[in-house]
């Protein structure tokens, strides 16, 4: 419990260290490159231009900028290397790790580097991943733009997200199948493969930070690029990249979805085999946990482009806590569940987990949903229908530096009040909390303890503060449209409680 309170304390730490940083979340909007028309339109209140504002530049601090970037920097690694020692154990629970760790902790630090250290078999496991998504992501697709960033850049993808989806776990589980390798890889590898991304993806975040500052022969890939002034730590942690590219390759989107996401959906099958090899008999908590996250992830996939316009991309840099994050975090601690019930089943019945299933998958529709609704409000200018009517908007003018001229340059949004997004500010944060919290009681928290329930309760912490933090930021953008919205919509989350 100790060791827990105290991993959650570090995420706290995380997010102070996030507000200290200018963030461009976009409400609920759908954008207008140019100025529109006055004009009035059914369902369409149409706001005072608010002046253009700048976050102040926040200074040097020494706790923020240095102190807990390192913490971070240290502590987070050395956790996902824990946590893929323990759930390699016959009972993966924090009274294991309490009891190797009273019993000596220099020799549970050598257990714990062995059973991490990156092995031949690790490498060709992580290449053929990577060169499997890189041939996917190569499939043409519709072009599809992210918001306008404030120094101008707008990036394009092509929008190939569901050949991803569908092509490479069809190739995985058909390779499994031609006996190339077992079903279980991913967990038969984990210990070596959380070492080599661990040590690659620091190595990674370095090269990224001296491509954003223009070092080593290699340039940015856009104008939203350079230090933050913080020093050579805080940049190194933050990132001195927006969009950064390799050849031709956006990093983020390559990293954060075609590699983390992937990795992730395709880890509960793996374990799953994993736990049925071991025991002779599928458990009702693994598979219905690993279906649940199989069908969200569907879902993330479907709405990738949605993605690639949220807070993730358009405010974080590619640096520490972004890249290395979804490098390592990711398939470290969103398959911590999943991975703790293999070598010790849940104990659910079918009927109990199945109770438990049902609930997380309402929350993966729902927020499968919201998701929905926002996008295609976003695509058709606000033309399409919510919950079969016509959508309640508010319409919000912005302004952006044009990368040409240097000026500031006025653009509009539409804020969407209808659905979902009129019964809470972030009601898909409500939705996938949901889900969340029934993946790890999937687990059996009478049989593991609270180890499983760490997913669920970063991700609490997580979603609180990016809401606050989102907030901040429209409030800075939209101004007085802004307002009205919340004035409209009171709620941030949790209808009449948050």
């Amino acid at each position: 419990g100790d060791r827990q309170s105290v991993s959650l304390l570090l995420c706290l730490c995380n997010l102070s260290v996030h507000t200290a940083m200018p963030a461009t979340r976009r409400s609920p909007a759908r954008e207008r490159p140019s100025p529109s028309p006055q004009r009035r339109r059914s369902g369409v209140a149409k706001s005072a231009a608010a002046a253009p504002k700048q976050a102040a530049p926040s200074k040097l601090s020494l706790v923020d900028h240095v102190l807990l970037p390192l913490l971070l920097m240290v502590t987070t690694p050395t956790f996902c290397h824990i946590t893929a020692w323990l759930t390699a154990q016959p009972e993966p629970t924090l009274s294991t790790l309490a009891a190797a760790a009273a019993a000596g902790p220099a020799a549970l630090a050598a257990d714990v580097l062995a059973s991490t250290m990156p092995d031949a078999k690790a490498a060709v496991l992580l290449t053929a991943f990577s060169g499997l998504a890189l041939l996917i992501y190569a499939i043409p697709g519709p072009v599809k733009f992210g918001p306008i960033s404030d120094r101008g850049a707008r990036p394009a993808y092509a929008d190939n997200a569901m050949w991803h989806c569908v092509l490479f776990p069809l190739v995985f589980v058909l390779g499994a199948a031609a006996g190339l390798y077992p079903l279980s890889v991913l967990y038969d590898n984990f210990g070596a493969t959380v070492g080599l991304l661990n040590f690659g993806g620091l190595a990674f975040c370095a090269l990224l930070y001296a491509k954003g500052l223009s070092r080593l022969g290699l340039r940015p890939s856009g104008p939203d690029a350079g230090s933050s002034g913080k020093g050579l730590l805080f940049d190194y942690y933050w990132g001195t990249e927006l969009y950064p590219q390799l050849g031709g390759v956006d990093v983020k989107r390559f990293v954060n979805c075609r590699i983390s996401m992937t990795y992730w959906m395709l880890a509960g099958v793996s374990f799953a085999a994993a736990s049925h090899s071991r025991h002779g008999r599928l458990d009702p908590g693994l598979v219905l946990c690993a279906a649940s996250q199989f069908v969200y992830l569907v879902k993330f996939f479907y709405w990738e482009i949605g993605y690639m316009r949220s807070i993730d991309i358009i405010t974080d840099r590619a640096g520490f806590y972004e890249t290395w994050g979804c490098l390592v975090w990711v398939p470290s601690i969103y398959t911590l569940h999943t991975r703790s019930m293999v070598q010790l089943p849940s104990g659910l019945s079918w009927p109990a987990a199945g109770a438990i299933f049902a609930v997380g998958l309402l929350g993966v529709a729902f927020n499968f949903e919201a998701d929905l609704q926002r996008q295609r409000f976003r695509e058709t200018g606000g033309a399409a229908l919510v919950w079969g009517r016509k959508p309640i908007a508010i319409e919000a003018e912005y302004h952006v530096t044009d990368p040409k001229s240097g000026k500031l340059a006025r653009h509009t949004s539409l804020l969407l009040v209808s659905g979902w997004w009129g019964v809470a500010r972030h009601a898909q944060y409500l939705f996938e909390l949901t889900a969340a919290w029934s993946w790890g009681l999937l687990a059996g928290v009478g049989t593991h303890g609270a180890l499983p329930l760490f997913y669920a309760a970063f991700l609490t912490v997580l979603l609180v503060h990016r809401a606050i933090r989102d907030e901040e930021k429209c409030s800075l953008k939209y101004g007085a449209a802004y307002a009205k919205y919340k004035a409209m919509v009171p709620y941030k989350i949790v209808p009449y409680v948050f």
